[in-house]
């Protein structure tokens, strides 16, 4: 291995106790290509055993905790217990390959399709008529919560090793922390950041109090967020430092920063001339192991995004163009990492068939030649 790369493999343990050989995360990827009721689907299987040999930790695509939670067709669901054999058998794939097993819980909220979800009633925060959502009942908002807490449940009968709750994205978590989303004047709202804390610290909380009853010492609960929103208003640096402080102190094993570029620099509510990923080391990185993403395809990109003070990097586009990436680099072949996915090749990239056609019609999202 080329000793450039080195810091890519120096082990981890969490706070958990769960420890990892190296520092590279298979980012959560949707891939389309679940069963139509959310059990895990054939294809799915081979697909994620050609990207478990080598990473520490693969972060399986997100999983929908509740029926109306459901924002993409073949998303794998969590939210019933006919879930669980499809689900053990996709902690088992990643296992068999070396890898630890870590499942991304989800609800959509307004981003969720109207077909997709019961009576195509779409919820969020606040009622938001030009997008045909409503708001949640405060009934409503302690069944989601308690849907996270259920679907960890799930996840530790499954064999996971861990769970990743999604408040990034623009996803229902986010949706009740953004000042875009959210315009409740209850519980569940306010005006500061730290009103709009209340949701997201409650699923924390559920999903802690879960893990404590039921799983193995070591099993990881990460967080995914956005730093910020381009909306006005929206979040900004200065709100996402109330909610990083606040997960700092939740005991969590990781905080996983969503970006579609790792280097890029903050928007407002902080210094606009350094990049989210270092304000954020800067802020909570001695309390907090953190997690960089966003455009990493190449080892020195990898190694780039440890340097802005990052724990571990996740790779999400760079394996499904390479499922090898992580081995490769080991051992010292990196010259072979192929960056654009080749059309005549389509039987080696192990791609579901939902996957490939959304990539060959997505306008470049991964690049690929005929």
């Amino acid at each position: 291995m080329n000793s450039a790369y080195t810091s890519l493999f120096k082990p981890f343990t969490f706070r958990s106790g769960l420890e990892v050989d190296n520092r590279i995360m298979v980012a959560p990827m949707t891939h389309y290509s679940s069963n139509g009721d959310g059990t895990i689907s054939e294809q799915e299987l081979p697909y994620i055993s050609a990207r478990s040999e080598g990473p520490g930790v693969v972060i399986t695509a997100c999983a929908n905790v509740t029926a109306n939670g459901k924002a993409f067709p073949g998303q794998p669901g969590i939210n019933d217990d006919a879930h669980i054999p499809g689900l053990k058998q996709l902690a088992e794939a990643i296992h068999e390959k070396g890898s630890k097993a870590v499942i991304q819980i989800h609800h959509g909220g307004v981003e969720c399709p109207p077909e997709l979800v019961p009576n195509g009633d779409v919820l969020s925060a606040s009622d938001l008529p030009e997008r045909g959502a409503r708001a949640l009942t405060d009934e409503e908002v302690k069944e989601v919560i308690t849907g996270f807490g259920e679907a960890t449940a799930r996840a530790i009968e499954a064999g996971f090793d861990g769970v990743e709750i999604h408040g990034a994205n623009g996803y229902l978590i986010q949706q009740f922390f953004s000042p875009h989303t959210n315009k409740r004047t209850d519980a569940w709202g306010g005006e500061t950041a730290t009103d709009r804390l209340a949701f997201p610290l409650a699923i924390v909380d559920a999903v802690k109090k879960v893990v404590a009853e039921k799983a193995p010492k070591n099993f990881l609960v990460g967080y995914r967020f956005s730093p910020e929103e381009p909306e006005t208003p929206g979040l900004t640096m200065e709100d996402t430092f109330v909610l990083v402080d606040a997960l700092a102190e939740s005991q969590l094993d990781y905080l996983h920063v969503s970006l579609m570029e790792a280097h890029s620099k903050a928007r407002r509510g902080a210094d606009e001339t350094r990049s989210r990923l270092s304000l954020l080391h800067e802020r909570v990185g001695k309390l907090i192991p953190l997690v960089g993403v966003g455009s990493v395809h190449t080892p020195e990109e990898a190694v780039s995004v440890l340097e802005e003070g990052m724990d571990f990097v996740a790779l999400g586009r760079g394996l499904l163009i390479e499922p090898n990436w992580v081995n490769l680099v080991k051992n010292g072949e990196e010259a072979h990492i192929q960056t654009v996915i080749k059309v005549s090749e389509k039987e080696k990239y192990v791609l579901p068939d939902p996957l490939w056609n959304v990539i060959m019609n997505a306008g470049g999202w991964v690049p690929f030649e005929e």
